[in-house]
């Protein structure tokens, strides 16, 4: 469900008033931000690599300068803020002599080896310009399964920022398993935003936000400046990657904020060259991008990473009674509602859940192989061996997604 118009409620309040400080003088500044009653917030903001590239496919340290500059003017009005940058692999390439960009994942992990201490370095360098230190957080996939991995990755993102570090994030590529990854860091900003218990996610990319139709076939696209909830009609309008450098698209950007959202996180898509994002965005400017409301349900951690973050290797079809004990119940999935099963898992894979309509309704870790549960399907728990657990997915593993 979306808006194209104007969102309408200002998220801040009395933080909407016009303020002119810049990056300089942030201890006087934090004290005129307090003094005006402005609200401080957590930002996460994830900048892509078609904006931080040059030409050349290098840094493009011009870029870098314009986002931490920016990044230090929230900092000064007593904001805390979390980058997540891409950009490892395309500084890594281009030190390496360029040309083509490497698809193999060795190559592309070795690539980001090189790449991640060069971009780091310019960010350190635009940073320390304005005072700010800056600290590396590389993270993968399994620091959001595992409590304890979890619990640590949140501890030292958050002592970071009460020491005033701005920490860049980005995902472990150069020791990353290709089988687990977050795929792109539109995701991993979404999680990291669920991570630091943000108020605002921002996305920054190449375009306005989300537009009506695609800009580059259709001159009468224009921006939705407000999406309630993300549906098909939305998912729809989203394409692929939009340049050669970058992992992802629009597509990505949409799952992002459809994270973010059962995070209980707000969410702007905007222009990363328009002056001022990250502060309007801050202050809920009207245009500064397309808002995404977040729900009003914050899905745990564990479940989240579930629902967004792992691609389903199967599928199963429930009867109606099966959902219904799903949905209102928050039961687990047994044996006797499912009506068929289609895919090839093993235990603890991701498998969709549907009703009998076919439409999924939920998403949860299956704890039998697809051949068991086939055999197992329609079948009462007496009939079923007493030394296996009887669930097809238990509640503590499904995630209802209506």
């Amino acid at each position: 469900m979306s808006r194209p118009s104007a969102p309408g409620a200002d998220p801040i309040g009395a933080a909407r008033a016009a303020d002119p400080i810049g990056a300089a003088g942030a201890a006087d500044a934090i004290g005129a931000a307090g003094a005006a009653g402005i609200v401080t917030r957590t930002v996460v903001a994830k900048i892509g690599s078609s904006s931080l590239t040059d030409a050349g496919g290098g840094v493009d340290t011009a870029a870098v300068d314009a986002l931490c500059a920016e990044v230090a003017a929230l900092h000064a009005l007593g904001h805390s803020v979390v980058l997540v940058s891409s950009g490892a692999i395309a500084a890594g390439w281009s030190a390496m002599g360029g040309g083509p960009r490497p698809s193999d994942p060795a190559t592309l992990q070795a690539v980001s080896a090189v790449g991640q201490p060069r971009l780091m370095r310019v960010y350190d360098d635009a940073l320390g310009r304005h005072g700010l230190a800056v600290g590396q957080v590389l993270l993968a996939p399994l620091d959001f399964i595992h409590r304890q991995q979890y619990l640590h990755a949140r501890r030292t993102l958050a002592r970071l920022l009460e020491l005033g570090v701005v920490p860049v994030v980005n995902e472990n590529d150069a020791t990353s398993d290709d089988e687990i990854r977050f795929g792109d860091n539109d995701r991993l900003a979404a999680l990291v935003a669920h991570l630091v218990a943000a108020d605002l996610l921002v996305l920054l990319t190449d375009t306005a936000g989300l537009l009506t139709a695609d800009p580059r076939t259709t001159a009468e696209a224009s921006l939705i400046e407000e999406v309630v909830e993300v549906d098909k009609e939305l998912e729809a309008l989203a394409g692929g990657p939009g340049t050669e450098v970058g992992s992802g698209g629009m597509a990505s950007k949409l799952a992002a904020a459809k994270i973010a959202a059962w995070s209980g996180v707000e969410t702007v898509i905007a222009d990363a060259a328009r002056p001022g994002v990250l502060r309007g965005a801050v202050l809920g400017e009207p245009g500064v991008g397309t808002v995404f409301r977040p729900r009003g349900r914050r899905l745990p951690a564990r479940k989240l990473w579930i629902a967004f973050a792992v691609a389903a290797a199967g599928s199963l079809v429930v009867d109606e009674g099966a959902r219904l004990a799903l949905v209102e119940r928050e039961a687990s999935l047994l044996p006797a509602g499912v009506v068929s099963v289609s895919g090839r898992f093993d235990a603890d894979d991701a498998v969709e859940i549907a009703g009998p309509d076919g439409v999924v309704f939920a998403k949860g870790l299956a704890r039998h192989s697809a051949e068991r549960i086939a055999s197992w399907a329609g079948r009462r728990t007496t009939e079923l061996p007493e030394a296996l657990p009887h669930e097809v997915v238990h509640r503590d593993d499904l995630v209802v997604l209506v």
